[in-house]
């Protein structure tokens, strides 16, 4: 057998080295891409808990979901340069094995500041682990299956934060608030040293320009920058996404919290109904994300109004829900509140790669994943707690929604140059060609 063989290109359109090494790399890659999001949403459900045993502001609640994205968003590109640099696998390891740590940490701590810490440490695991998961999937998979795989690796998320928010209420009701942070984090550490065993792919060589852009972290940042201001439609597009997930993140983290204290529903239950929503989400993005593609046909420019119009949708739902609705339906609206909030998750990053050069539409994703971690899923909680400290849990929650409305315009003013850019992209020079 010729050992060298096994180092040659594949033929084209197959599996980098068969399906069996393909089926186990996306399966513990989904695997860990569930735990990333049970060990980041596990916590929303101990919110009564913790304000119950160190009397925490719900400005302080909200932060501890936030800062996870804050720091996946600021820790995501210096991950990535060096997953690209030196080996995927490897990469993966050393952040699951962190954010698992730093998980089962939080089940010793006996301050705020302390768990702030540790909560920070599980964004700085997670960084990266989006992007790097999907490389090495893609990689490992023919062309022609790589839109399903990746759909079945983001679509975990969703499965890992039902998971999260309704695991959280169950365990701690039964074994206490701390012990729910080692029962999720554990099984991200057994997953790590089976990951051990998927194969990576060759380090792709990059010609002398692009390597020098990635030779530093602000050469990188600059070829963002500017990448960004290249296309005015890919700027408000980002805009628009970050700013309905402000509603989608609020909604999600403080559903909980809200059955709790004004339904009077137990933790544990309360996690439960609201993993219900978060299911409801799952759905909406599937098939508010079909409904924009439908009505783009024939007309691009129709599919940025129909976001527009869904998002301006989910306010006036979630507005109701929360302000009016009679209490025998108000779950109800939630529930299609929450379906129709996520109708930007999927058309967002389909826009974006429309929309940027064929050279750079990687950058162009992962300044958009930059946008809505930390403008949109890092603002969402924080924000709700200070206006709840302010205001009242309730009067809170009805206030978030009107995120929707600068997510609608933002959709409008993209709408403007869509058509153009689209079309002209293809016509044009990748932007910044020489560092």
């Amino acid at each position: 057998m010729d050992l060298n063989a096994l180092d040659q290109a594949p033929p084209p359109d197959d599996y980098l080295y068969g399906p069996g090494p393909a089926w186990f790399a996306l399966v513990m890659t989904l695997a860990l891409m569930i735990f990333d999001y049970v060990d980041r949403q596990v916590i929303v459900s101990l919110f009564p808990y913790l304000k119950a045993d160190w009397g925490l502001s719900d400005k302080q609640l909200g932060a501890l979901v936030s800062v996870v994205s804050v720091t996946v968003a600021l820790g995501a590109l210096p991950v990535a340069l060096f997953a690209d640099r030196v080996s995927r696998v490897k990469s993966i390891v050393a952040m699951a094995g962190l954010w698992s740590l730093a998980t089962i940490s939080c089940m010793w701590v006996r301050s705020y500041g302390v768990l702030m810490a540790a909560r920070a440490t599980v964004g700085l695991g997670e960084a990266g682990y989006g992007a790097v998961g999907a490389a090495l999937i893609a990689s490992h998979f023919p062309a022609r299956m790589r839109g399903a795989v990746l759909a079945a690796f983001f679509a975990s998320a969703s499965v890992g934060s039902v998971l999260g928010v309704m695991l959280g209420g169950l365990i701690a009701a039964r074994w206490g608030w701390q012990a729910a942070f080692g029962v999720v984090g554990v099984p991200g550490l057994l997953l790590v040293l089976l990951y051990l065993k998927v194969r990576d792919y060759p380090t792709v060589a990059l010609a002398p320009d692009m390597q020098a852009r990635r030779q530093s972290l602000g050469r990188a940042v600059l070829h963002i920058v500017r990448v960004l201001a290249h296309t005015r439609t890919m700027l408000w597009v980002c805009i628009g996404g970050a700013a309905q997930l402000i509603v989608v993140s609020a909604l999600w983290s403080w559903l909980p919290s809200f059955l709790n204290r004004v339904h009077g529903v137990a933790p544990a239950q309360a996690g439960v109904k609201a993993a219900l929503v978060v299911l409801c989400g799952a759905a909406g993005a599937v098939l508010c994300g079909a409904l924009v593609d439908r009505a783009g046909r024939g007309a691009p420019r129709r599919r940025l109004a129909t976001m527009a119009w869904l998002c301006v949708g989910s306010m006036a739902v979630l507005v109701f829900a929360f302000a009016w609705a009679p209490p025998a339906w108000q779950f109800a609206a939630i529930a299609l509140g929450g379906f129709l909030a996520t109708c930007t998750v999927g058309p967002v990053s389909a826009i974006v790669i429309e929309v940027v050069h064929p050279g750079v539409r990687a950058t162009g994703s992962s300044v958009l994943a930059l946008f809505q971690n930390l403008f949109g899923l890092a603002a969402g909680p924080f924000l709700a707690g200070v206006l709840s400290d302010a205001w009242g849990l309730v009067p809170a929650l009805t206030a978030m929604p009107l995120c929707s409305l600068l997510a609608a315009a933002a959709f409008v003013l993209a709408a403007g140059s869509y058509e153009a850019d689209k079309a002209g992209v293809l016509g044009r020079p990748a932007p910044l060609a020489t560092p």
